[in-house]
């Protein structure tokens, strides 16, 4: 069966659909909307790019794209200089039939020979862009040597075999050794001077490093990674990482404090904009990277809204690097899966090479400043702390917290000038979609069809039979009329093996699971076989399962599973104002009950009720605890 391209790719000439009608794009206005004629009526329309849908049933070609190029390194006065050359020049690249008296008469308004003027436009035909035309310092290039080449041989061995060796020889060494070798050999030993410059342009970093301080050098010169390779545009690369927030929450119905929350944030590494974020009061796993990665690709109007924040943040799309560290839940197989089905290289940042890992560093530093301006704030350490009593201060909640950060990120962070590219990463951002008079830009980034689809593919995913009953994952079962053609099914490879299908979770909220039709190639939503079971989290289940063992109990079913939940949220209840590990499960059960309620408000069709037997009860046995096993990295849901 045809089914729509996961990402829909749009320029100038694109055939799209929105709000049910055809359209032909005629214009990027910026990096978020556009103008297209009704293909119908012939009306131009303003739209958005979160409105814009494929057209199924037309075969639509990709539309070129252009590399733009990252120029944040070039000081501001040679850029200005290039600039004007490039303008003195654009005359004769815009006139296949330029003449030399054309030439001529150019040279003179830019006050240079025409062989200079000449020159400029060879440079810029060669390179292909204007910082060619960066002019190059006055007087002899560094390291030009006027010694004779055997003297020179000399002094290179003489520092390589002295000074630079583990045994640290002094400068004074090595001029007494070239002066003899020189004496040896008929020739004119050079002034101890010059053999003292010739050190002196070896790099402390090189020299540290030959010397047996490798990693001092490193430690000492390695940068925080001002220019990444090859983010030479938007999303060629991103770099991900978490960090606690210095702040102290409280809980949304008592105000009284819960603990510091985790931040998982994604950063263009060409604009320095943030694409993706996730905010959480666990500790980092694979929900929390699978989340802002998902975040990051798809467009943020609907989770502004849901927020509350009326600001524009015009990023989505694929990004083609995902630059992360060696933590377990970037290693995992289901993360490496799931990028490499979208196309995303994932790199992992060097062991002991923390400074690989910059661009998302600093951005850390930055939003940990404004953090310090909250109420509850914990500070950066116990000297900054002295005198304030972080609890006791505490005032936001999850979602104000939250609210607070992204409104920071859109509203103030994206907007104002980066010490780095010299303009705000909005802007650094527009120029690399939308290009300027100096070069072209990549064109809007390609819109995810199926935000729901790219969720799942970024969920934690197992393989599990179909019963007669439905699915059973972690002794709660789940069903749904679609499994009925699967009841039973064999292996296509192995008839004397039961097929296996893959099921995905959101471990917040595990009422329901995702069922993956192999012959349809569709995920459906799979409920709680008995639908009047509340909805809870997996780490409410791991809990229940570890009280139920606690008690004695041999057999683990769902009667025990949610009578257990039931008495643990009742107790919960009874103690959320007495201590701050309660109020933090509290709030781990409210965000469960918020996340069931937002998918029953989309729910379009109740699910079909089952007509066979219940499932047989599980054993436990006592010596073998699955919960006390190894987590396999970013295969898991904690």
């Amino acid at each position: 069966m045809a089914t729509e391209p996961a990402f829909l790719s749009v320029t100038t000439g694109s055939v799209i659909t929105a709000n049910g009608r055809t359209y032909r794009v005629s214009h990027l206005l910026d990096a978020a909307t556009l103008l297209a004629k009704d293909t119908d009526t012939g009306e131009v329309h303003r739209l958005s790019a979160h409105q814009l849908r494929p057209v199924t049933d037309i075969e639509l070609g990709e539309g070129g794209v252009a590399e733009g190029k990252d120029l944040s390194e070039i000081e501001d006065e040679d850029w200005q200089v290039a600039q004007q050359r490039f303008a003195a020049i654009r005359p004769l690249l815009d006139d296949p039939f330029r003449t030399r008296a054309k030439a001529e008469q150019l040279a003179e308004e830019a006050g240079v020979h025409v062989a200079t003027l000449y020159q400029w436009v060879k440079d810029y035909h060669e390179a292909g862009h204007i910082s060619a035309l960066i002019p190059a310092p006055r007087g002899r290039k560094p390291g030009t040597k006027k010694l004779d080449k055997k003297v020179e041989a000399i002094i290179e061995g003489a520092i390589n075999d002295l000074y630079l060796s583990r045994q640290r020889y002094k400068p004074s060494d090595v001029i007494i050794t070239v002066k003899a070798h020189c004496k040896q050999a008929g020739l004119l030993p050079p002034h101890s001077n010059t053999i003292r410059n010739r050190i002196k342009q070896i790099s402390t970093r090189e020299t540290m490093r030959r010397r047996g301080l490798r990693d001092k050098a490193r430690d000492t010169f390695a940068p925080i990674r001002g220019e990444f390779p090859n983010a030479d545009f938007p999303l060629a690369v991103v770099q991900i990482d978490h960090t606690p927030a210095d702040v102290i929450l409280v809980d949304e119905e008592h105000r009284l404090a819960l603990g510091r929350p985790w931040i998982t944030l994604a950063i263009d590494v060409f604009s320095r904009m943030v694409v993706g974020i996730a905010v959480s009061m666990e500790k980092p796993s694979a929900i929390s990277v699978g989340l802002c990665v998902s975040n990051a690709m798809l467009p943020k109007h609907e989770y502004l809204a849901n927020l509350g924040v009326g600001q524009e943040w015009p990023v989505w799309g694929k990004m083609r690097v995902l630059h992360a560290d060696n933590a377990k839940e970037f290693r995992g197989k289901m993360l490496r899966r799931a990028c490499e089905q979208y196309g995303i290289d994932l790199q992992l940042r060097p062991v002991k090479l923390p400074h690989y890992g910059g661009h998302i560093e600093r951005y850390m530093g930055t939003a940990a400043n404004e953090i310090h301006t909250l109420p509850g704030t914990t500070f950066s350490n116990v000297e900054q702390r002295k005198g304030y009593d972080s609890e006791k201060e505490s005032a936001l909640t999850l979602r104000e917290f939250e609210q607070h950060l992204v409104e920071f990120i859109v509203g103030v962070y994206h907007r104002r000038k980066h010490s780095e590219l010299n303009m705000p990463p909005m802007r650094k951002w527009q120029l690399g979609i939308l290009g300027d008079s100096t070069q072209p830009g990549l064109g809007m980034p390609p819109i995810p069809t199926d935000p729901t689809r790219l969720k799942l593919d970024f969920l934690p995913l197992y393989s599990r039979t179909v019963q007669r009953y439905g699915v059973q994952l972690d002794e709660i079962n789940y069903y749904h009329e679609v499994l009925n053609p699967w009841i039973g099914s064999k292996d296509p490879e192995n008839q004397t093996k039961a097929r296996s299908f893959t099921i995905r979770r959101d471990p917040r909220d595990i009422s329901k699971v995702y069922f993956y039709d192999p012959e349809s190639e569709i995920y459906y939503m799979v409920p709680y076989r008995n639908p009047t079971r509340p909805a809870i989290s997996v780490w409410e289940l791991r809990e229940a399962t570890r009280r139920i063992r606690e008690e004695g109990l041999r057999h683990v079913d769902e009667d025990v599973i949610f009578e257990t939940i039931l008495k643990m949220r009742h107790r919960v209840e009874q103690a959320v104002t007495k201590t701050k590990q309660a109020r933090r499960q509290m709030a781990r059960i409210n965000t469960t009950k918020k996340l069931a309620k937002k998918t029953e408000s989309v729910e379009t069709q109740a699910p079909a009720k089952s007509v066979f037997p219940a499932p047989p009860q599980t054993e436990v046995q006592s010596e073998i605890d699955i919960f006390a096993l190894p987590i396999e990295p970013f295969d898991d849901d904690a």
